[in-house]
């Protein structure tokens, strides 16, 4: 049995505690916050084998740019005098190409379908309620450039063995009887599914407690001991710890503690927000991605969570009302009779994804450290990928033979 130490109690850390303590190993999770929040609570609860293609594209610059001259756009990177951001998007523009699509797609996919197949699993044992449902996803578009972009997309899906069908205007509409659509089309993903965070996020750590798992809460790790390639001590502010083996799991934070063990990681954090919109709402049938306005909607508890945008700004989580009013103004227009107000500051949650440049998570051993593995970078898609890279992670750690090919996750690919 070995002793195992994770840093970041996030989706990928909890999983990666799961499958570490079902094989027999003592875990101990650090976090410095309370695990009561974070990227992995807030989100829009998708579990999508549908997204294949990495975030870095070819047009994602061109776009991106476009966004950024508007104060309530989708996407915005906050200018500022920072050599890790600079690099990073240095690395982003270098990766937003076909080739990197035609890498990616083969790699996501297969990360998908593993992380869909061990949440139908983990559903089957009924450790408690998440609220798993297979309900499928739909891609909603109002313009004609954004169909033909998704029609494309539908296509390379289901040559990739994704199933896509595209629908008009009055099949949407058929699929929500509870709310009118104003759409164009949309392309319906019928193997998404989706889930409660929260439920998943509080339901898996008392799991894991009633395990054996340790939990070290408000504990910031401030530096390591190294000695002949291996971590030999991880320092908080409360104690030294020593482990056979550490797992990274901080997110956006990541790039922080690889820095303190002679690491560079090219990651930032991503900024988004999401909001509740009470019951009483016309009740949106199936889990949406409304594409021009960059947001979703979730049916999640009797209620509908909203959610969207990408702020590259930094570890920084305050609330910019402009972000959030840009998301208003899209579910307003993709579901006209909702009639969505402005919520307050106060009602708005806020959280940073972990982005690599390139759209693929960091899965793997560090290259300069013989027991340390990373597992971050999973950018909007970490509660998706969240079960793949736990089992992956356990893999890794006690040198077995994994599940899935993780060289083209590998920290040290760029």
């Amino acid at each position: 049995m070995a002793t195992i130490g994770i840093i970041g109690g996030g989706i990928n850390g909890l999983f990666s505690a799961y499958y570490l303590q079902k094989a027999g190993h003592q875990v101990t999770v650090l976090d410095q916050d309370n695990l009561s929040d974070g990227c992995s609570y807030g989100n829009a609860g998708m579990i999508v084998p549908s997204h294949i293609v990495p975030l870095a594209a070819p047009g994602m610059v061109a776009t991106g740019l476009r966004w950024m001259l508007r104060s309530d756009s989708p996407f915005y990177l906050r200018p500022r005098l920072n050599g890790p951001l600079a690099r990073w998007a240095w690395l982003f523009f270098k990766n937003s190409t076909a080739g990197n699509v035609e890498k990616g797609v083969p790699l996501l996919r297969d990360l998908s379908l593993l992380s869909k197949q061990l949440y139908q699993d983990f559903h089957r044992k009924n450790h408690f309620d998440f609220e798993w449902q297979e309900k499928g996803l739909l891609m909603l578009y109002q313009t004609p450039g954004v169909e033909h972009e998704e029609m494309e997309g539908a296509a390379l899906a289901n040559q990739a063995g994704i199933e896509a069908h595209v629908l008009n205007a009055r099949e949407v509409q058929d699929l929500n009887p509870g709310a009118t659509v104003n759409v164009r089309g949309g392309v319906f993903f019928p193997g998404d599914a989706h889930v409660n965070p929260n439920k998943l996020m509080a339901g898996l750590k008392k799991h894991l407690v009633e395990n054996g798992v340790i939990f070290r809460q408000n504990q910031e790790v401030k530096g390591f001991e190294i000695r002949n390639r291996r971590v030999t001590g991880v320092v908080t502010a409360q104690e030294k710890l020593v482990f056979d083996e550490i797992v990274v799991a901080a997110g956006a934070w990541s790039a922080q503690l690889t820095a303190k063990l002679g690491f560079a990681l090219p990651l930032q954090g991503g900024k988004g927000y999401s909001f509740v919109l009470a019951g009483e709402a016309p009740r949106v049938t199936i889990p949406s991605i409304l594409l021009e306005a960059r947001a979703t909607a979730t049916p999640m508890g009797g209620a509908l969570r909203c959610a969207g945008t990408m702020e590259i700004a930094g570890i920084d989580l305050s609330v910019n009302m402009k972000r959030v009013q840009g998301i208003v103004n899209g579910i307003n227009r993709f579901y006209p009779d909702l009639h969505v107000k402005t919520p307050e500051k106060t009602a708005v949650w806020s959280g940073l994804r972990p982005c690599s440049p390139d759209g693929l998570p960091f899965i793997g051993r560090l290259p300069t450290l013989e027991n340390v593995t990373l597992a971050t970078g999973h950018g909007m898609m970490g509660l998706s990928l969240g079960a793949a890279t736990g089992k992956l992670v356990s893999e890794l750690v006690m040198r077995e033979k994994v599940s899935m090919p993780v060289e083209g996750f590998t920290p040290n690919r760029f």
